[in-house]
């Protein structure tokens, strides 16, 4: 039971991760790994490619799928001089962004690297992403009608 949580909870961690370095701003993500420099070792997999993905939703939630349209995302896959495999999909065409996201992800899995890649990279970009979600909030509460009190209100 303790080595299933333990897994659940890496993969939680890593779900975190991978979300947060996809959806990153490019120019904040170079920003961020600048320190770095170079690269570290690693083997392309596959790619970086662009493709495309269909988009499936549902009318109100519960409704029957229906595709909604195509997307266009880039992937790549690498592998760490230790054998460790990491992999990123982005939304649009960025080559440069997949393969910073794709290593990033391998590095993250390692011990040697991963506390300081969550310091220096993940949190600032929790950060980032946070604010953005305030960001949207504010502008959405900001046009917010009240249709109740619009229909009592004569």
């Amino acid at each position: 039971m303790t080595v299933q949580l333990d897994q659940d909870i890496s993969m939680a961690r890593r779900k975190r991760w991978v979300g947060l370095l996809a959806k990153a701003d490019h120019a904040s993500l170079r920003r961020l790994v600048g320190h770095w420099g170079a690269a570290p070792d690693y083997e392309r997999l596959r790619g970086p490619e662009v493709g495309l993905v269909m988009l499936r939703g549902r009318a109100g939630g519960t409704g029957e799928a229906f595709n909604l349209g195509e997307m266009t995302v880039t992937r790549c896959s690498v592998r760490l001089p230790d054998g460790t495999l990491g992999h990123a999909y982005v939304g649009g065409r960025d080559p440069e962004h997949c393969e910073t996201a794709a290593w990033l992800d391998a590095l993250l899995q390692t011990p040697a690297y991963q506390g300081d890649l969550l310091a220096s990279v993940i949190e600032p970009l929790e950060r980032e992403a946070d604010a953005r979600r305030t960001l949207a909030a504010r502008k959405t509460a900001a046009t917010r009608v009240d249709f109740f009190t619009m229909s009592t209100g004569r």
